[in-house]
């Protein structure tokens, strides 16, 4: 899969202190055709700086800088308009990768002719230490990714032929993403079973917030997919199960 170009979509806002670590494992990976399209926010901090010098010393980066403040979803939309590549795939600024992520996905998608791809993840504290281990299932169809995001939205890859879907501002826009994504290919598949990407939690971040990712996914069931109180209620059952049940 030598020859398949990815485009690395990374949204930048105050992320100095992690960002190296981010950037230096999408230049490390083993499938060496990709472009790394790091958006930044309108950073107070050094990131801006950091990006600069990561773009004068490795062609395979582009950094673009938002005029005004615009959140992540403006920053990720930002991104894809500059995409060249076939695959699209999203890293947080403050997770990072196995060096044979995109490798191994992209050897599997080929095999299988699926167009959207995620990986297992381990998520962990600013100090290092593993809180737990993300193993979604082997693939899901758009009414298991309903019921749960099994899509660690620093894990997804995705093929271009499936079209344009912007993020939109809504609280959970990766799952949003996604579920769509999922919902256009018909099914997405799970490479391997080891975590390929590691996932930093910091304290205070918005998904750490439970209570307000339950609302954010009320909303998505009543007015983005635009389902029935019923309906909303038995898929918020099974989110809540899954949220408590699928780290381990």
């Amino acid at each position: 899969m030598r020859g398949e170009m990815v485009s690395v979509v990374m949204p930048v806002y105050n992320a100095d202190r992690f960002l190296r670590k981010s950037i230096d494992s999408v230049l490390a990976q083993t499938h060496r055709t990709l472009e790394l399209i790091a958006v930044d926010d309108c950073s107070t901090d050094q990131s801006w700086e950091l990006l600069e010098g990561y773009a004068a010393s490795d062609e395979r980066v582009k950094a673009i800088r938002l005029g005004v403040n615009g959140g992540v979803a403006a920053a990720r939309n930002a991104g894809i308009a500059t995409a060249s590549g076939s695959h699209v795939a999203f890293l947080d600024s403050d997770d990072y990768w196995h060096p044979r992520k995109l490798e191994l996905q992209l050897v599997q998608m080929a095999h299988v002719g699926a167009r959207v791809s995620y990986t297992a993840y381990d998520r962990v504290a600013v100090d290092g230490v593993l809180l737990s281990c993300v193993r979604p299932p082997a693939s899901v169809s758009f009414d298991d990714m309903l019921r749960s995001n099994h899509i660690g939205h620093s894990t997804g890859l995705y093929d271009c032929s499936l079209g344009y879907v912007p993020f939109k501002a809504v609280g959970h826009e990766d799952y949003v993403f996604w579920l769509e994504m999922v919902r256009r290919a018909g099914t997405a598949i799970r490479v391997d079973d080891q975590p390929l990407v590691w996932y930093l939690v910091r304290e205070g971040s918005v998904s750490a917030n439970k209570l307000r990712a339950a609302r954010w996914q009320w909303r998505i069931y009543r007015e983005t997919v635009r389902l029935g109180r019923f309906a909303s209620c038995i898929l918020m059952a099974h989110y809540v199960w899954h949220a408590l049940h699928k780290r381990r």
